[in-house]
């Protein structure tokens, strides 16, 4: 199948570093904001309402409530709190200054846009949109009833989540259509999340007809659509639907790059795990195994960190403090308890991504590399002894692995995914993996604590430390949770 040879193409070893281009072209760098040039721009209002619910509450199933009073409010609540500008850092050496956003992304290149469309919302006309991140309005790319050529729901609101992938190739070249995943699921999550948070619920569908979906949201050549959100709930505020004829603005597209650099193994990969064809997922794999581990863990901490003070203020660590700090096992429960939730999604009733733990420093837990398994909340002592010194290595010698509290390799059942949805399949794993990352996130963040994800390890060194076998899930993503170091550049 075609993933698994640009899977196998694509792993980090010794000799592909080495071989691996050793500079970046800053002055081609992407830009990392897509906007329209000639469409009707709508301003969504400043300071929405805060959701009030606490996020713990929410990463656990739980729903708050809106204030919003029209479209325009709840559309400004909703992106403000899952794709929108949340921070600014400055370059000490060049005095230049970047955005970071609450979703987050690989090297903060962000291949990820919001495209949505609308259906009955209060005061709010019927339409395609692409949501400006850079300056938090809305893009008006056409007025009519997208959403029905989307799905075949009569939600009020479906997203379509894409990719640019030269964004990520710039830097981290044909590995880089992994990263264009893992921030799928990281925005996902993103907004599916903060829906919950607003008093509404989601429902992902990756199976479609790409080509379709490129032509309904007026896709440039660049993007790709990756994921269908609809959202539903007595929270959106609602009228009457219209009839209105289709009416295309369509608009120009900024040119990211003065040159654009092809990647055909990102190329060919992405071709074959398109949909070309109607039909749905039969699930034909095996199921996942459920055992049993020695350690059982204790009830999940809560906290009255509210959801939208910690999406605002979650940050992705760049390092942690190691030494003798540590988390309570309380804590590392709540860090796994809110990855086991539903995911709710077309590809998701099976769940293929397994966790397993380099634990350092949890009080009350021995050093060790630790299996867990979710249906008993138990962990399973696979190794025993200081981890730290090989949780670097296995993440390209990097020490933020070595220094958190707990770093984790997520493995990803590609073959059982590729058995039900063929080379389709090997997105929703990394969809799973990303997915759980922005969860892991928000409860770090919840609990005081930071995290970071980590696309960059040695896959087969990874495979060979615990034992497995590529029928058993091949290393999909690495994590890290602790105490971080403070990043002094933050400027808001």
């Amino acid at each position: 199948m075609a993933w698994r040879e640009y899977h196998e193409f694509t792993k980090h070893s010794v000799q592909s570093l080495r071989r691996a281009r050793k500079y970046l072209d800053w002055s081609n760098m992407p830009d990392p904001f897509r906007h329209y040039e000639g469409v009707p721009i709508l301003d969504l209002p400043a300071d929405p309402p805060m959701p009030q619910a606490r996020a713990i509450d929410v990463l656990r199933g739980g729903a708050g409530s809106t204030l919003a009073n029209d479209g325009a409010e709840f559309l400004s609540q909703l992106m403000f709190y899952s794709a929108s500008i949340s921070a600014s850092k400055r370059v000490a050496s060049t005095g230049g200054i970047y955005a970071l956003r609450v979703n987050p992304s690989s090297g903060n290149l962000h291949p990820t846009e919001f495209h949505f469309c609308t259906r009955g919302l209060l005061e709010w006309p019927d339409g395609l949109y692409h949501y400006r991140a850079s300056s938090h309005m809305a893009e008006q790319r056409g007025i009519g009833d997208f959403a029905g050529k989307l799905t075949d729901t009569d939600d009020p609101l479906a997203f379509v989540l894409t990719s640019i992938a030269w964004r990520e190739a710039w830097k981290y070249g044909e590995r880089a259509y992994r990263y264009c995943l893992h921030d799928i699921g990281h925005a996902w999550q993103a907004l599916t999340l903060a829906a919950r948070a607003i008093g509404c619920e989601s429902f992902g569908l990756g199976h479609f007809l790409d080509d379709a979906v490129s032509e309904c949201c007026l896709l440039n050549h660049d993007e790709w659509p990756m994921l269908i959100v609809t959202l539903h709930g007595p929270s959106i505020p609602l009228k009457v639907v219209d009839s209105a004829e289709t009416v295309l603005f369509g608009g120009q597209p900024n040119r990211l790059s003065d040159e654009q650099v092809s990647y055909p193994q990102i190329e060919k990969v992405h071709a074959a795990t398109k949909v070309h064809s109607q039909g749905k997922i039969l699930f034909a794999g095996q199921p996942r195994q459920n055992r049993r581990g020695e350690t059982k863990l204790p009830s999940p901490r809560t906290t009255d960190c509210i959801f939208g003070e910690v999406v605002r203020a979650r940050r992705s660590a760049l390092d942690f403090r190691g030494g003798d700090e540590s988390i309570s096992l309380s804590e590392l429960a709540t860090l796994l308890a809110v990855t086991e939730e539903p995911l709710l999604a077309d590809f998701a009733t099976p769940r293929f991504v397994q966790l397993y733990l380099y634990v350092h420093r949890v009080n009350d837990l021995a050093p060790g590399v630790y299996r867990y398994w979710p249906e008993h909340a138990e962990l399973e002592k696979i190794k025993q002894g200081d981890q730290r010194l090989v949780a670097a290595a296995l993440s390209l010698g990097q020490d933020l692995a070595a220094n958190a509290c707990v770093a984790f390799s997520m493995i990803g059942d590609f073959e059982n995914s590729a058995r039900s949805c063929g080379d389709r399949g090997y997105r929703y794993v990394h969809f799973e993996a990303g997915a759980i990352g922005q969860r892991m996130y928000l409860a770090a963040e919840a609990l005081g604590l930071r995290a970071t994800g980590i696309g960059a390890f040695f896959d087969e060194e990874v495979q060979r430390y615990l034992n497995l076998n590529s029928e058993q899930g091949q290393v999909v993503y690495h994590f890290a949770v602790g105490h971080p170091v403070p990043d002094l550049r933050l400027e808001a």
